[in-house]
């Protein structure tokens, strides 16, 4: 998304901090199933559904590239923890974008 001007650097960048601290609840939580791992990524797409409002202010918002790069990003992570049998719907379930 960083090559893309349509999308905003720094709003990015805040998306970004939302992967990343999804990733440290994972290693502090150590979810052991997926409810677990979903309750989770629920509190994370619930971020990304306020940061669409940041998007939006800055000229761009959160559509078919942004979302299938932020969907992908949820699998990675679920993969990266073992999850690799999570589901890519329920991972950003609650998305109103």
């Amino acid at each position: 998304m960083y090559d893309d001007s349509y999308f905003p650097d720094h709003v990015i960048g805040r998306g970004k901090a939302i992967l990343l601290r999804l990733c440290e609840r994972i290693e502090v939580e150590q979810p052991s199933d997926l409810e677990s791992l979903y309750a989770l990524t629920q509190a994370a797409t619930e971020e990304f559904n306020l940061l669409d409002r940041e998007f939006v202010a800055a000229g761009s918002g959160i559509e078919t590239v942004a979302r299938e790069w932020i969907c992908d990003e949820f699998c990675f992570v679920a993969s990266a923890y073992g999850f690799t049998d999570a589901d890519a719907e329920e991972l950003t379930a609650g998305r109103d974008w």
